[in-house]
């Protein structure tokens, strides 16, 4: 079993690693990358661990992208809003937190009328 300390380790050198790669992307992708990345973690709930494979695979693409000459935008579309929205299906968010709890409260007050 892998202690704590060791995942955080790991986790943190495979963030430096992410980042070294995306900073080794030109300017236009390496700007809408870190973009992408901030508007995501104002969304990001629980430990975010999701969001480091979702920010690996967005990695992916672009160095995709960039290796058949293609600029950014054809990659992620003109609303790069709704590309990150996109991309924040697979990850759990506040958002779906506070519908849950929403949800939660509502029926919890109904039933406790019952």
């Amino acid at each position: 079993m892998v202690n704590i300390f060791e995942k955080l380790i790991g986790d943190k050198r495979e963030w430096r690693a992410m980042e070294a790669r995306a900073k080794a992307l030109p300017e236009d992708y390496t700007f809408v990358y870190h973009k992408i990345q901030h508007y995501m973690w104002n969304h990001a709930a629980g430990s975010g661990m999701d969001m480091i494979a979702i920010f690996k695979d967005l990695l992916e693409l672009f160095e995709e992208g960039h290796a058949n000459n293609k600029h950014v935008l054809e990659i992620t579309g003109d609303d790069v809003a709704s590309f990150s929205d996109e991309l924040l299906r697979n990850a759990r968010t506040y958002t779906e937190d506070w519908h849950k709890k929403l949800n939660s409260d509502i029926a919890d007050h109904f039933k406790n009328k019952s």
